[in-house]
């Protein structure tokens, strides 16, 4: 676990803290259902590039992108860029159930998850529900908003169980607080060495535009540490 990089603004701890991580470990447990779970191929990392516009490194997440506007507190919609070329922004507000029709994903009363004391993002204690980072953006806000989940645990299958097996194209529904529903398209799902993890390609900055991050882990699971060796990552944008 390490830091890298500078506070540069509120936004900016989604990287920086994030960056701490080198691969987010969701799971802990053995896996007991019958067979693994889905996964892509590894991919390399150094050379990985995200379809998501977060695929260009940043040291920062700027506090405003270049014409992503976001709607003013308290209208209830949402404000796409000047330019019409990033995609819709929805004003803050927390999510609170997550549905992923395509792998059977519907999980309510989603948790927040802060850093523990080493840097390192918490996992959610119910193996039964999803946590976002509550430092970070809200789904539906520029920037990649962070949900991750258990994968599995010693009773068989968790939440992103299969999350290995969305697919470009695919739908997630993050539904918020304030009544707003964020539809996001998947754009690319990869899995990642935790020991090469490309952090700044995964919580890098989005040039204003409203993405999502999806986390577990991933790849075999290391008896002798307890641990699965990858991560499983979905990155997805806002299109409603």
């Amino acid at each position: 676990m390490r830091r890298i990089g500078d506070h540069h603004g509120r936004r900016v701890v989604v990287v920086t803290a994030l960056l701490a991580l080198a691969g987010v470990a969701f799971v802990l447990r053995g896996l007991t259902a019958p067979g693994p779970p889905p996964q892509p191929s590894r991919a390399a990392a150094a050379a990985s590039t995200a379809t998501s516009s977060a695929s260009t490194p940043s040291a920062s997440v700027p506090s405003a992108g270049p014409g992503s506007e976001a709607t003013a507190p308290g209208s209830g919609g949402t404000a796409s860029p000047q330019d019409g070329s990033l995609g819709p922004i929805l004003r803050p507000s927390p999510p609170v159930s997550l549905s992923i029709p395509s792998i059977g994903v519907r999980t309510h009363g989603i948790v927040d998850l802060h850093l523990d004391p080493h840097g390192a993002l918490e996992a959610p204690t119910d193996f039964d529900r999803a946590g976002w980072y509550a430092d970070g953006p809200t789904p539906g806000e520029f920037g990649p908003a962070v949900i991750g989940a258990h994968v599995d645990s010693k009773d068989g299958p968790a939440v992103f169980y299969r999350l290995g097996a969305l697919h470009q194209g695919a739908s997630v529904v993050v539904t918020r607080k304030d009544g707003t529903v964020a539809r996001f398209v998947v754009d690319k799902v990869a899995r990642y060495a935790k020991s090469d993890f490309p952090t700044a390609v995964v919580y890098g900055d989005t040039k204003g535009r409203a993405e999502l991050r999806l986390i577990t882990c991933g790849g075999a699971f290391d008896r002798s540490t307890g641990h699965y060796v990858d991560n499983i990552v979905a990155f997805a944008h806002l299109v409603a």
